[in-house]
């Protein structure tokens, strides 16, 4: 079955949750339309009045659309209207409409936000209903790849400048989590606990710079200052504010997780320390800067460079990122139009498809995230083929 695409060649988006990160989204999609991207939000779905509500506003009054709102993602789906299905619902949520998108008649490519899912196995169930799908692309919002200092950084350390990576820090101390609707994203039932609901980024990155499988995780962390003096429906919020993460690959190499959630009084928010067996690179955010220096030329001879990503055209909450991580999609979107419909895209459909943040990419997050939750739990190293498995 063919991605539909309309005689104009709009590539058509629907909204699944308009909260925060809904809305977030839709700015994004409006700033790409507004640089001459042929794109359009048709629909949106959530059950929020308030939250449809502002995200009306901001379709019709910044950008011009007028986008057909449902209360719900399978009304939404069996409305036909929509190439490209946004899901930026609460974490608990995401299993059962990804199952829902992926086996519906019409094929819709993904995006979905991080986590791709709270547990492992409904992370598996979804990768394993996808491989049912070749038509459907679905990308996992773990847009931290694309910040412009962290993308810099990933470039250096596969250029080999730094040699073989050896051990990757990565501190995060920033302000602690936003309100959301219904606070939902107070407890570990809906979110998957911190680590795995916030973290799963960095051990997304951990991943990448290392290039390796990972096989453990220790972690220590505990509730100390946020969230302790609320209560909601007679329960206190469960959620860790800071924790130290170990992670150990296949190949030898190490990784580390300094998280703390009442550090607003922080220059960078992120700090991420990439070493090799030859050199070092660091990268900086939101100060937008990476280092980078070898053992031979010392102290003296590390550089220091400013990053930047010129196609960025709004910043937003995540320094850009969010905004590549659109183009990204976009392109891989209409690279599977061309290979569906050549007699449209001539020597194009050769091509492959853009890079995107996968299935298994998600997945590997949220294992390490739910094996470090569990090693505070039980306070001993857990394995990841303990998780896996499960």
């Amino acid at each position: 079955m063919m991605m539909a695409k309309n005689s104009a060649g709009v590539v058509k988006y629907g909204i699944v949750g308009v909260g925060m990160m809904g809305r977030e989204h839709l700015i994004n999609l409006g700033h790409l339309q507004q640089q001459q991207e042929a794109i359009s939000v048709v629909c949106i779905a959530d059950p929020h009045i308030p939250s449809q509500q502002l995200a009306l506003q901001i379709a019709n009054c910044e950008f011009n659309w007028s986008p057909q709102v449902f209360w719900g993602h399978k009304e939404l789906l069996d409305s036909g209207l929509c190439d490209v299905v946004i899901v930026s619902t609460p974490n608990m949520t995401h299993f059962q409409i990804l199952m829902d998108i992926i086996e519906h008649p019409k094929p819709h490519h993904i995006l979905v936000e991080k986590p791709l899912c709270t547990n492992v196995a409904d992370c598996k169930r979804v990768i394993e209903a996808a491989k049912k799908r070749p038509d459907v692309l679905v990308q996992v919002g773990l847009e931290y790849r694309y910040m412009p200092p962290v993308a810099k950084l990933i470039d250096v350390v596969r250029s080999g400048k730094i040699g073989q990576v050896k051990m990757v820090s990565i501190r995060e101390h920033r302000f602690p989590f936003l309100v959301k609707v219904n606070d939902w994203n107070r407890f570990n039932e809906n979110t998957g606990g911190t680590l795995v609901e916030k973290c799963c980024h960095f051990f997304d990155l951990m991943t990448l710079f290392v290039g390796a499988m990972p096989v453990r995780v220790m972690a220590s962390g505990a509730i100390d200052v946020n969230h302790k003096d609320e209560i909601y429906d007679g329960k206190v919020p469960d959620i860790i504010d800071n924790a130290y993460v170990i992670v150990e690959f296949d190949n030898g190499s190490r990784g580390m997780l300094d998280l703390c959630m009442f550090a607003e009084g922080s220059k960078n928010e992120q700090e991420i320390s990439v070493v090799g067996d030859i050199g070092k690179g660091e990268a900086f955010v939101p100060e937008s800067t990476v280092r980078v220096g070898t053992r031979t030329k010392g102290r003296e001879g590390v550089e220091t460079m400013k990053a930047e990503d010129k196609r960025i055209k709004y910043d937003g909450l995540h320094h850009g990122s969010s905004y590549l991580e659109h183009l990204n999609l976009l392109s891989a979107v209409r690279s599977s139009i061309i290979r569906q419909h050549p007699q449209e895209g001539g020597d194009a459909v050769k091509r492959d498809c853009a890079t995107v943040v996968g299935l298994q990419d998600g997945l590997l997050s949220v294992a390490i995230g739910v094996a470090a939750q569990l090693s505070i739990q039980k306070g001993r190293f857990i394995t990841l083929e303990e998780v896996l498995n499960i």
